[in-house]
């Protein structure tokens, strides 16, 4: 009866870990997706958060993927200027208010190629900058007071 017992035990915990990796497995290689959307339109974005984040951004990388972006998540609303230092790519960069409505955007921003850099300041608050592909915002159809829909995973 005890070698009986045992051998249950032991099949469940090899089920158990089985279950724990293929589920591991699985996750890591279709992880939830942080997406921004606007009108039938959606992005897999990159969260930054934090100061550090917020600092590099999209910094040195060389290429983004059509339906990616950047999403920059300020905790208080403010005036945030941005500028293209270090960025490598030509950028659509757009501000939403606190609703998440679309307050300004700076389309088919080109990379820094002067010292100093010339800064972008919108005159309106935002909570969130979004950063895609140069004149994704124009072809499809973003403008002002439009809504931006956020399905985060973190």
């Amino acid at each position: 009866m005890t070698k009986k017992i045992l051998f249950f035990l032991f099949l469940t915990a090899v089920i158990a870990i089985w279950l724990f990796f293929y589920n591991y497995k699985k996750e890591s290689e279709n992880p939830t997706q942080n997406q921004v959307c606007f009108k039938n339109n959606c992005f897999s974005v990159e969260l930054a958060k934090t100061q550090a984040q917020r600092a590099k951004g999209l910094m040195f990388q060389t290429s983004l993927p059509p339906e990616q972006g950047m999403l920059f998540v300020f905790e208080t609303e403010g005036e945030y200027p941005f500028w293209m230092k270090n960025t490598q790519i030509a950028l659509d960069i757009i501000w939403l208010d606190r609703d998440r409505r679309v307050v300004f955007i700076s389309a088919i921003t080109l990379p820094c190629k002067e010292d100093p850099c010339p800064v972008i300041k919108p005159d309106k608050l935002s909570s969130y900058v979004l950063e895609i592909n140069a004149g994704i915002a124009e072809e499809t159809g973003l403008k002002i007071g439009d809504q931006m829909v956020f399905k985060l995973a973190d």
